[in-house]
């Protein structure tokens, strides 16, 4: 009997593979040609570079991970909202200022978005921005020395879900609120009422941050919004530049039991900014300053690379009913998700995760609407214009949960199916899928490199899965992301490779490798060191006290410490050791740790200055070595540190080489 059950259920597998093919219109393709010829188009020979840089979000690791495509191997992790013990951010004196904000030192943080600077509507290799969600702040982070150099944070801002993302000449970076929260009219000011006057009391705000060409970011202003959730975002390019679109969802403000109330209407919204509008406004003094507090910390280089933390204390808030223009509401079904601008600017492409088609709007005919005022209604003051009057197309069997879309720049769109767990290619003009490929497990995310640009690269197409099954060795129930590497240079669709990635991409941005190679930095100048702790000879190094502060000035080179034998350290003191790297050659860092330190190591680079402050518990003689393997005797750098008890009277004496 079990041998017929299975042999029946055999012979069902075409008629559910038959099925399939026919409810979506095109078949799937996966499979490659051959492995090797993906193995080919996948090698990078020992020696050789990758053609592309892709910078993955980590997600709730809160850092910015770095791969090569088409390798996928994994280059580095720019440590950014989250403490790094593997090189000490966060935890040195000279990086703790960049976690600072209104609720106090927060070492951690759910990094979502990463967005590549541009100019003229192409990436160009300055920076990258990342946001985070749940301590609302957006970091920037320089790509001459993979470094966070900038974190912002938002206020009146509640999970800082829809951002960053760029305007064509990087002129602002925009953010907006995830989750709606009850504001004060007059102030925003977070109010304590009952959740469930969420209909009367809620609003959402979206923020446009301005950045200077040095990268400077500052909040130039704010636009009050209805309570909904807002979730992704993209600016308009080519005709389309000047405005820049939101998707929300929520348009029925239900505040429980969300996957059932928040899914009721046939069509949520995308909000159309004029941003270049609200600017002038925000220029001509319009709208109002109200208190804001928020923190900006950045990285002083002129101090030797210290950070500092600046308080702003307002902020300037626009109101859409009070401003003509200044924000449109087009209908979009259903619990739209992410938003996408084409090449052309032309055509603005929203993810609606509970819709059965694509809706595909026209800017054209948007701002036909607008000038005829063709309007279904209005909220909060925002006109609602008519879904029919700026629809360019339906894109129909797109797969089961549509997210996100991005574009080869050949007239084609690729878009991601959640539920289906496949990839989309459709015609932008003819609106009509042409081709579709499986990916392993609920893809989220997808990155063509520049694939939301105005001048896409069009190769490579990475899906970003977003449940955590994979087909690697099995590493117990905690397992990596899987992200997979397809080709998108023929007609049809090629996989050629699966790798594994850090926390949980939500989003990646790729760009040719040439466009940031050559602005590399390999080493810090140690004549520009600037930092007022520095010591750059071994002839300045020593040790200080003042008081129970004692402050070490060290110096490292291949490969001994100086100094490296030190006592007169007393228990219940606060001992800073200021700690220069004197080498002036590539890919030569220094590390150094001490016994009985309660927070992580330095990895000092060629040319740059760290602290790390130890407070000495016990009584004893305790080593620091160098952590980072620097030449053959990297074993003997090591030191000791002499600590006597906190009513001793043994003097401070310090020296190497006795």
């Amino acid at each position: 009997m079990k041998t017929t059950t299975t042999k029946h259920w055999l012979w069902s597998l075409p008629v559910v593979a038959l099925l399939g093919l026919l409810s979506y219109g095109c078949s799937s393709n996966g499979e490659l040609g051959s492995s090797a010829e993906a193995a080919q188009q996948v090698y990078v020979a020992p020696g050789e570079h990758d053609e592309f840089y892709g910078f993955f979000s980590g997600g709730y690791n809160g850092q910015l991970g770095v791969y090569g495509l088409p390798s996928g191997r994994h280059l580095f992790t720019i440590p950014v909202f989250s403490q790094a013990a593997v090189n000490g951010y966060g935890y040195s004196e000279e990086t703790k200022a960049m976690f600072q904000t209104t609720d106090g030192f927060v070492p951690w943080g759910d990094a979502h978005h990463p967005e590549l600077s541009q100019t003229n509507g192409e990436t160009d290799g300055r920076w990258v921005f990342i946001n985070e969600n749940n301590t609302p702040r957006i970091a920037r982070i320089g790509l001459d020395d993979f470094k966070t150099q900038e974190i912002i944070e938002i206020p009146n801002s509640a999970g800082n879900h829809a951002s960053s993302f760029v305007t064509p000449n990087t002129e602002y970076v925009s953010a907006a609120t995830r989750f709606s929260i009850p504001m004060d009219e007059e102030d925003l000011s977070n109010m304590d009422v009952s959740i469930d006057t969420y209909k009367e009391n809620f609003k959402g705000t979206i923020s446009f941050i301005k950045v200077n060409e040095e990268g400077k970011m500052n909040i130039d202003f704010q636009i009050m919004m209805p309570g909904f959730n807002y979730d992704l975002s993209h600016a308009g390019k080519g005709p389309s530049d000047g405005w820049s679109f939101f998707t929300s969802y929520n348009s029925e403000q239900a505040n429980t039991l969300l996957e059932i109330n928040a899914s009721k209407n046939d069509k949520d919204f995308i909000a159309a900014i004029n941003w270049e509008k609200a600017a002038e406004y925000a220029r001509e003094g319009e709208g109002k300053v109200i208190p804001g507090k928020h923190y900006r910390n950045y990285i002083d280089h002129e101090e030797g690379g210290i950070a500092k933390s600046e308080l702003i204390e307002e902020v300037r808030v626009l109101d859409p009913r009070e401003l003509e223009g200044l924000v449109y509401f087009l209908p979009t079904p259903k619990s739209p998700h992410g938003v996408d601008v084409d090449p052309t600017g032309q055509y603005i492409v929203a993810g609606g995760k509970l819709s059965t088609v694509i809706p595909v709007h026209s800017f054209a005919k948007m701002e036909e609407a607008i000038a005829n005022e063709n309007f279904e209604g209005e909220v909060m003051g925002i006109p609602v214009l008519n879904y029919d009057s700026i629809l360019h197309g339906e894109v129909q069997n797109p797969g089961l949960g549509p997210l996100h879309t991005e574009f080869d720049g050949n007239g084609y769109a690729y878009t991601t199916a959640f539920i289906s767990s496949e990839i989309v290619k459709w015609d932008i003009e003819k609106t009509e899928v042409v081709d579709r490929i499986d990916v392993y497990y609920s893809p989220g995310h997808l990155m063509i490199p520049g694939g939301d640009s105005q001048n896409p690269d069009g190769k490579y197409l990475v899906a970003l899965n977003k449940i955590t099954k994979d087909r690697y060795l099995p590493t117990g129930p905690e397992m990596f992301h899987s992200a997979q590497l397809i080709d998108i240079s023929g007609d049809k669709m090629k996989l050629l490779l699966d790798f594994p990635t850090e926390g949980e991409p939500h989003y990646a941005q790729g760009i040719t490798a040439d466009k940031v190679i050559k602005e590399q930095k390999r080493y810090y100048d140690l004549s520009e060191n600037g930092h007022p702790r520095a010591t750059t000879s071994e002839k300045q190094t020593r040790v200080e006290r003042d008081g129970n502060e004692v402050h070490v000035y060290m110096t490292t080179i291949r490969s001994h410490f100086t100094p490296d034998n030190i006592e007169g350290i007393k228990v219940g003191d606060e001992v800073y050791f200021h700690v220069t790297n004197l080498e002036q050659d590539w890919d030569v860092p220094h590390g150094f740790a001490i016994k009985g330190a309660n927070n992580a190591e330095l990895l000092i680079m060629p040319g740059e200055t760290l602290t790390l402050k130890w407070e000495p518990k016990k009584v004893g003689v305790f080593p620091f070595y160098c952590t980072d393997f620097c030449s053959a005797l990297h074993q003997e750098m090591s030191g000791y540190i002499r600590v006597s008890p906190a009513n001793s009277s043994t003097e401070i004496t310090y020296g190497t080489g006795q």
